[in-house]
């Protein structure tokens, strides 16, 4: 059955819950495709959980994971990857900045693409930080070789298998896109909407995930580098019952084609 998860990092997002699951629920309501909302709660200090376990009882989608201190947002995408029993997986801030009535639009493309990431435009931010987001990304594009426009909005959808065995370390959860294209799948980009914050504060301090980025850039450069792409060259030779033939050699495919996306 066609199907989607929804995965959500949330830290102390208490005041956001209740606006954010209704929002959820107003958006997908009669979508042909069978949808789940994971909230991946990472260590939350106020009563994010308590608004999870209320929103579960009007909302049988809702699925909680939480840790039970915090581990950082990249802990939080990989635990909900590893969690997602959708066929498609998309990523939503926990803050309202992200639009849920974007989802179906994105996940409609997978019938063309791997994965779809959106660009934020008439961005809802600080000077500072339209700014720093700016240099960061032109920086990690100039030193990674690629040409992605906004690593900073999460709204994005994949197909399952992209991520689901995608290992992740603190950070690289800002350098999905470049990582999967590492790894053979088509990604492309596209413009969604963006919205003010309605409540609470941001958890990441701009200037720490300024510098913090771009010191991930060093490690991404070198994988990107160093990655050992073997499919290419990779040629099968297989068992034969009669050995006096001359053995076939079949060259290994580049990768399997992704399943066709059903349309409806």
């Amino acid at each position: 059955m066609d199907s989607l998860t929804v995965v959500i990092p949330v830290f102390n997002e208490a005041e956001n819950i209740p606006p954010l699951t209704k929002r959820l629920s107003e958006s997908l309501e009669g979508w042909a495709i069978e949808a789940e909302f994971l909230f991946v709660d990472d260590g939350s200090t106020d009563g994010t959980v308590a608004e999870l376990r209320r929103a579960r009882q009007k909302d049988p989608r809702i699925r909680i994971a939480h840790f039970r201190r915090n581990m950082g947002q990249t802990a939080a995408m990989a635990a909900g990857f590893r969690l997602a029993r959708g066929r498609a997986v998309a990523t939503l801030d926990g803050d309202l900045q992200n639009d849920p009535a974007e989802i179906p639009r994105l996940v409609k493309m997978l019938e063309e693409w791997d994965a779809v990431c959106g660009i934020r435009i008439h961005r809802e931010d600080g000077w500072w930080r339209r700014v720093s987001s700016r240099i960061a990304n032109g920086y990690r594009n100039w030193m990674t070789g690629d040409n992605i426009l906004d690593t900073g909005c999460t709204l994005k959808v994949f197909r399952r298998e992209c991520v689901e065995r995608l290992e992740l370390y603190t950070g690289l959860h800002r350098f999905l896109p470049t990582l999967l294209k590492m790894r053979g799948y088509r990604v492309t980009q596209v413009p969604v909407s963006h919205h003010p914050r309605r409540a609470g504060k941001t958890k990441y301090g701009t200037w720490d995930r300024l510098v913090k980025g771009l010191g991930d850039v060093q490690t991404v450069r070198w994988m990107r580098r160093n990655w050992i792409d073997f499919e290419s060259v990779l040629e099968l030779e297989d068992d034969l019952e009669d050995a006096s033939l001359e053995p076939a050699r079949e060259r290994a495919p580049d990768r399997p084609a992704a399943a066709p996306w059903p349309r409806h």
